[in-house]
């Protein structure tokens, strides 16, 4: 019991302490974890776990969708991909089909690669606040950051 409420805390203060752009890595990470677990459960028949874990992936992306930075022309390729996931994890969820969840982490693994790329490119750390800035854009999503397609743009 200790150990669970030390770890607990310990991710609780890993989110309190990350940069936007690292909570945004953390997102994607989330969303690949939770798609792997559904997929286990449907090719374990386990049709509630399942259901559970896509629910999880499309809250995420529809996180994503809902604090994309409009004042960006290329948000509307972003939305375009996101209303996509968020189809294509609907019908994985109806038909409980594992090929689907994996065509959904293919699309979100590239997407998380594509972002450490964007990370690495501005120089995002913890100490580096003008270019966690540029990156991260504005302050709006559901954990406090609003990640913005201007800045995978120019990076």
């Amino acid at each position: 019991m200790l150990k669970q409420n030390g770890y607990a805390q310990y991710q609780n203060s890993k989110i309190l302490t990350a940069s936007p752009a690292e909570l945004t890595l953390m997102l994607y990470d989330g969303a690949i974890k939770f798609g792997n677990i559904a997929i286990i459960a449907i090719e374990n028949n386990d049709p509630a776990k399942a259901h559970e874990n896509i629910v999880k992936v499309e809250k995420i992306v529809q996180n994503f969708r809902d604090t994309l930075d409009k004042k960006y022309p290329v948000w509307q390729d972003f939305d375009n991909v996101y209303v996509y996931l968020l189809r294509r994890c609907h019908e994985a969820n109806v038909s409980k089909d594992a090929a689907i969840m994996e065509e959904i982490l293919t699309h979100l693994r590239s997407m998380r690669d594509n972002w450490k790329e964007v990370m690495k490119k501005a120089g995002t750390d913890s100490s580096n606040a003008a270019a966690q800035a540029r990156v991260a854009g504005g302050q709006r999503n559901s954990v406090g950051y609003k990640p913005t397609m201007g800045a995978m743009k120019r990076a």
